[in-house]
């Protein structure tokens, strides 16, 4: 298998297959990084439009258990944009986390970013929810694997609060994610890389070192502030923030 049947192979799975390094036993992260790539010129070839950026295995937790230091990125197209009131599409086996999501007003371009020349190149912050959805067997996969797959990407729905991050402590906005009426979990932006100016300092760097930048206008996917909780079929899930306001997304 080569990047481009990897990339079209990916898109095309509706039911969950075996991880591309099955086999591919030799996959590393900087093939999969041009497997997302290529998934994502296919995107646009079928008319989606790139929107933007987000971070996966933000948490210290979770990259404990991918034996791992630094998140992953992965690309976020128009097509993956759930509307208020609009039902999740059915998918494999979606999970929910919620996320603080920023909306550039100017170019951030790496190397050297910190996180306090980040947070100055964000415009709004918002409440979020992700859905992800790994292809891949009982969510079992490695780094290149979750790489190649995007992040586990499906869709995401931003909430309808937008404020400057001067009006924040994002270290400290919390978020309640519920389902189907009950808390489920619960945590602040210090989850996300110990506040989420950092998650988009590195997104900024890693992909300036890809000859990359994050773009006027776009959305990032900060990371998810708590683990991503599996949904039933039908289930409706909310996250709360103490200043953002609700999102709800119905299954």
């Amino acid at each position: 298998m080569n990047v481009r049947e990897a990339a079209a192979a990916l898109l095309a799975t509706e039911s969950e297959r075996a991880p591309l390094s099955a086999d591919w036993p030799d996959l590393d992260v900087e093939t999969a990084y041009a497997i997302q790539d290529e998934a994502l010129r296919l995107r646009r070839e079928r008319g989606e439009t790139l929107i933007g950026l987000k971070l996966g295995l933000t948490s210290r937790a979770k990259q404990e258990r991918m034996g791992i230091t630094s998140p992953l990125l992965a690309w976020l197209t128009d097509a993956m944009v759930l509307p208020a009131g609009v039902p999740v599409p059915s998918l494999i086996h979606p999970r929910a986390e919620p996320e603080l999501v920023f909306v550039l007003g100017r170019r951030l371009a790496g190397p050297g970013v910190t996180a306090a020349t980040a947070l100055a190149a964000v415009d709004r912050v918002y409440g979020g929810i992700e859905i992800i959805d790994s292809r891949y067997t009982d969510y079992r996969f490695t780094l290149p694997d979750a790489v190649a797959d995007n992040g586990s990407s499906a869709y995401f729905g931003v909430g309808p609060v937008g404020l400057p991050p001067a009006a924040l402590d994002l270290s400290l906005e919390a978020a309640l994610l519920e389902v189907d009426g009950q808390i489920v979990d619960t945590a602040t932006g210090a989850a996300v890389q110990g506040h989420p100016a950092e998650a988009l300092a590195l997104a900024a760097n890693a992909l300036g070192a890809r000859g990359l930048a994050l773009e006027p206008g776009w959305l990032v996917l900060t990371g998810g502030m708590t683990d991503a909780v599996p949904l039933r079929r039908g289930s409706r899930v909310a996250a709360h923030f103490s200043h953002l306001g609700s999102v709800t997304l119905a299954g």
